[in-house]
């Protein structure tokens, strides 16, 4: 079975950019090369885009919708969504939020996300993400 990889926002940056980080251009065409299925994230894309249109980098705004169609896009959905709320909420009764209250908690999204695909998450951060989905650092994903 092919293995599916989603895609977090840090890794996604270093692979979008119109230079890319060669060790994460490296990784990536060595995943690919695998078979495994690199997924790109609606939330991952959201969460760079608008950093990048804060910034004006168009050049890299040019890569990142490049990389949408080179990679299987992933939108959000309802279901999606649903599952987010229900990780937001059971992580904060949990005593482990991991943002703010009142924010929308893009990793919550992101875990829904992989959980939906059955995915591993491709991140920088694995912190960021608890037992309801598998995360790994990019670097440790072969």
């Amino acid at each position: 079975m092919t293995k599916s990889i989603l895609l977090d926002t840090g890794p996604l940056g270093k692979i979008a950019h119109p230079r890319p980080n060669p060790e994460a251009a490296a990784w990536l065409k060595r995943v690919v090369a695998s078979g495994a299925l690199v997924i790109l994230p609606e939330i991952a894309d959201y969460e760079l885009r608008r950093n990048l249109l804060l910034e004006g980098l168009q050049s890299s705004l040019k890569r990142l919708d490049e990389l949408k169609e080179l990679l299987l896009y992933m939108p959000l959905t309802t279901r999606i969504m649903n599952q987010a709320a229900e990780f937001w909420a059971v992580a904060r009764k949990q005593g482990k939020p991991r943002a703010a209250p009142d924010a929308l908690d893009g990793d919550a999204i992101l875990a829904a996300q992989a959980y939906d695909a059955g995915a591993v998450i491709a991140t920088v951060n694995v912190s960021h993400f608890w037992d309801f989905v598998e995360a790994k650092h990019r670097s440790e994903i072969k």
